[in-house]
This record gives structure tokens, sequence and C-alpha cells, in this order.
């Protein structure tokens, strides 16, 4: 299979390749969030390669990288792709209302719940009016 081929190199060799590999590690975390590669993978190899505490600063930078990535091509380059994408979608409607009134918390509580999927909701609230450092603060502080 491709897809694991090429993950278990890039693991091996982020592993191998010192202090680098971690910069690099957390990184990955931007192109996977926006082409939906499950970020559980690569928390699960952050936990295994790095240990627990490095490991967990690895994944808060670089998930909140990703997120932060991907809620900026929502606004700013796709936004009319995301849109279609997400169209039909009424719990996610229902949270881009939310958002509108109660920006801050409302990303906060939804980073909180592992129901609602990393990937969509960062594309998600690219979409809302929640302004970029709140959304950032709010994602950081909830996963």
């Amino acid at each position: 299979m491709l897809g694991r081929d090429v993950l278990t190199s890039f693991l091996d060799w982020v592993q191998h390749i010192g202090s680098w590999g971690t910069v690099l590690f957390g990184a990955a975390y931007v192109p996977a969030a926006l082409l939906f590669v499950p970020g559980s993978l690569l928390t699960l190899a952050a936990g295994f390669l790095f240990g627990l505490v490095k490991g967990t600063v690895i994944v808060s930078l670089g998930s909140t990288a990703g997120a932060a990535a991907a809620f900026l091509v929502a606004r700013k380059v796709a936004h009319r792709w995301v849109v279609r994408r997400l169209a039909g979608r009424p719990r996610l409607a229902a949270i881009g209302r939310a958002v509108e009134t109660e920006g801050f918390q409302i990303v906060l509580l939804t980073r909180l719940s592992p129901v609602l999927p990393y990937n969509v909701l960062n594309y998600t609230f690219g979409l809302t009016s929640v302004p970029v450092g709140k959304y950032i603060l709010a994602s950081w502080i909830g996963m």
C-alpha cells in the first residue's frame, strides 16, 4: 500500500535525523490538515517516536499550525470550493451560525469534542467571521 509505505518511510527518516526530525514532523501537520489526512495518525506516531512530553508539544504546535493553514485556505484561497464541499451539512451550518455570536467559545468547545472531525472543522471555521487570532488561540487551547 503506497500510503503506508510513504508514512513508514517518513517516520523512519524523521526519527533518525535528530532535532530537525521533530521540526519536520510538526510541520507535516500542515499538508496533512490541508489534504484531510487523519490527524490521529500523526498524533499516535508522535507519541510513539518522541515520547509523551515531547510528542505532546510537537502535536500541539503542529496540529495548531495545520488548523490555521486550512482555515486560511478556506478563507482566502479556496472559499468557493470549501462552500461546495460543505454544502448540505446542517450540523456544520449550525456551527457557522453559532460562531457569529460566540466565536472563541464555539471554536474552543468544538475542539474538545471528538465527534466533530478536525479536518472538516478547520475548513468550516474558515468560512465564518471568527477572527484569525481568536481561532488559532481557541484551537490551540481546545486541542
